[in-house]
This record gives structure tokens, sequence and C-alpha cells, in this order.
């Protein structure tokens, strides 16, 4: 079959190189795809045989090997694609994550490609969050409406927060009445940050919103250049706005507002008080909203898809250090917004058998006048 020129967008010709209006494809009764020019194609017949010309089959491999040759230059011009020389330098927190057991490999700035889009970004820095780039800033967000179970995983908490290094500063809040209640500010006297931990009130919907306390957080969070992360307990259950679909308004905002922050959050379900402590049907919608918290802002979620509560968080918090030792900070450069905003990226790594966990928004700012 012979294709006209004007369809080789159809064909992906255009990201092939094979956009010479001479170019069309056809098929041989050997079964070869070959490329034809316009003198060839008009004299290739519906059944497969040429017509007008004395050529034989070894014109014509030959000109099946030409055409594969272009394909592949094509194909090549397309991988070594160059990223763009300019635009604003925009920052993400990226955690390393191995497609099989526990210990990732070691990334190099030139194995991370960014992506906005199909046009690659230049990485201007990928530097480890380790040494003298260690500074975590870590929040222990807790639910009040969450049930007696919550109680009962304390010591797991306190013993995470005993376990980190002096690099880490912890905090610890609880979510009441739409706001993040600090009881503990941040600091890196861990001792004093345990001792800050309490029983949940027990109250069903005293939160307001789970995503209303986030919000609150993410906005109230002092300026430094610390990594930012939290520890998010809660059913995920937006009593505010009800169980209705994915695109919960107040969700959509938490997550923007801690994009904006640059702040990583993970999450561990645990069950509310009173009947939607056990409705599978608010227990569904309030895991789906804290999956897509933790995974659009580059962090792990934790106890998913069960409905009662976990029988220990230890497991999890141990995973979450691990994760918290293969992070990195990158740089890239941005297409330039006409306003500052988050824009949509992507990452992928040269690296096989392993992913680069971020958020999939970033916060950059308008390019200098």
């Amino acid at each position: 079959m012979i294709f006209p020129c004007d369809r080789s967008h159809e064909l992906g010709l255009y990201d092939l190189g094979l956009t010479h209006p001479f170019w069309y494809f056809g098929t041989s009764n050997y079964g070869v795809e070959r490329v034809l020019s316009r003198p060839q194609a008009k004299l290739w017949g519906e059944g497969g045989s040429w017509k007008g010309t004395s050529m034989n089959r070894y014109g014509f491999l030959a000109n099946a090997v030409l055409g594969v040759a272009v394909w592949v230059s094509g194909a090549g011009r397309v991988a070594a694609q160059v990223p763009a020389a300019d635009g604003v330098p925009a920052h993400m927190v990226v955690t390393v994550e191995p497609h099989h057991g526990s210990e990732a490999p070691v990334i190099q700035q030139a194995d991370v490609l960014v992506f906005e889009g199909k046009e690659r970004d230049k990485v201007t820095e990928w530097i480890p969050a380790e040494g003298e780039h260690a500074a975590l800033e870590f929040m222990v967000l807790l639910d009040d409406g969450s049930n007696v179970s919550l109680g009962t995983q304390l010591e797991d908490i306190r013993q995470f927060i005993l376990e980190q290094p002096a690099s880490t500063k912890i905090g610890i809040a609880y979510m009441q009445n739409g706001t993040a209640k600090i009881v503990q500010n941040l600091t890196t006297d861990h001792a004093q940050a345990a001792k800050a931990l309490r029983l949940p009130m027990g109250i069903g919907g005293i939160n307001g919103s789970p995503y209303f306390s986030l919000s609150d957080l993410a906005k109230r969070w002092p300026e430094s250049n610390a990594r930012r992360e939290v520890i998010m307990a809660s059913d995920g259950i937006d009593r505010y706005y009800g169980s209705r679909d994915i695109d919960d308004p107040y969700l959509q905002e938490a997550i923007a507002d801690l994009q904006r922050a640059g702040v990583v959050v993970s999450v561990i379900y645990t069950p509310g008080v009173g009947h939607f402590g056990h409705s599978y049907w608010q227990t569904y919608w309030g895991q789906l909203y804290l999956a897509q918290v933790a995974d659009r802002t580059g962090g792990e979620a934790y106890d998913i898809g069960f409905t009662g509560a976990p029988v220990s968080f230890a497991p999890f918090l141990d995973d979450l250090t691990h994760r918290l030792t293969h992070q990195y900070f990158l740089t890239f450069l941005a297409k330039p917004p006409k306003k500052a905003g988050l824009q949509q990226v992507r990452l992928r790594s040269e690296v096989p058998n392993v992913d680069l966990v971020s958020a999939d928004r970033v916060y950059v700012p308008a390019e200098p006048r």
C-alpha cells in the first residue's frame, strides 16, 4: 500500500525525519517494509509487483536497506534530543526508588531526564541530600478524628522520631477545625518532639477536612533551604465536601499548596471514629484521596486497600526512613512562564530498573524582565 506524502504526520514520519515530499511507505510481496521515492511509487502496483521496470529483487533490497537506514537516522535524532539551554531555574526533591530490592543505585546528573510535555529541560544540579545537604524539616501530622487504634501506634512513631539523624528537625501537629494545630514546632531535640505526642481526641469530623489542615500547614511552613516532608496519619475522608468524585476541590487545592511549597507528603491510612470508620464506601474514597496526595507530591502511601487499622506503623516508618536516605535536590531550567505558577513535569532516568519519584508539578517563578 502506498501512502500519499500528506499523511506522513499520521505515520509519525515527522518524528523520524521522513518528511521529504518524495518519500512513501510501501510493502513488497516479500513482506518487507520499505521507503519508496515518488518515481518508484508510481511503478508500484496494488498487487505487490513492479510495473514497467526491469528492476530485480536485489535492487529492491538495496532500497529497503536505504529506507531502514533513513529510519534509524531519524530515530537517532529523536533519542539524542538536546535540552533547551535557557529557562527559569526550578527546584524539586526527588526520591530514587529501585524496582527490585532496597538498594538504590547511584544516579548521576547525566542520568536524569526532565520533560515538560515532549520538550526536554536542562538539568543544572543534582545534589544528594546528604552531608552538608542533609537538612530535613519533618512534620508528623495526626488526625484528631482517628479512633483509639491510633493510640497503639504512638510508640512506633516515638521510635521513628528518636531514630532520626541530628540533621532532621521534627515537628508535631494535629488536625483540628480545618487547621494544623502545632503542638511542637520544628526542633532538633527529638526527645522533646516525641514527648509532644498524645492520644487523638477521637471526635468525628473534628478535622473539618484533612485537606484544609494540609493546606494550612503548607502555607505556614517557614522559609528554608531544607527538604520539607510530612507523614500524615488519617482516614482521608473529606466530611466537609463528601465522597463525590476524585476532583474534590479541597483535595486539589491542598495538593497545589503543597507543590508550591515543595512539601513531600507520605500517608498512612488509619480509621476514624463512628460509622465512617468501617464504611467501605467512605473508606474507599478516603484512601483514594490519601493516595493521590502522596503520589502527586512525591511521597508514599501506606496501608491503602485495607479497611481496618494497621497492625503496626513500624514497617511503614522503616520504609520511609529508608526512602529519606535516597533523595536528591534537583534543579533544572523550566520553560519561562508569563506568570508564576505550577507546571507539569515528568522525570525518568537513563539507569534501568529505577524510578525517580517526585511531585508531578513544580512551582516556576515568572521570567525576570
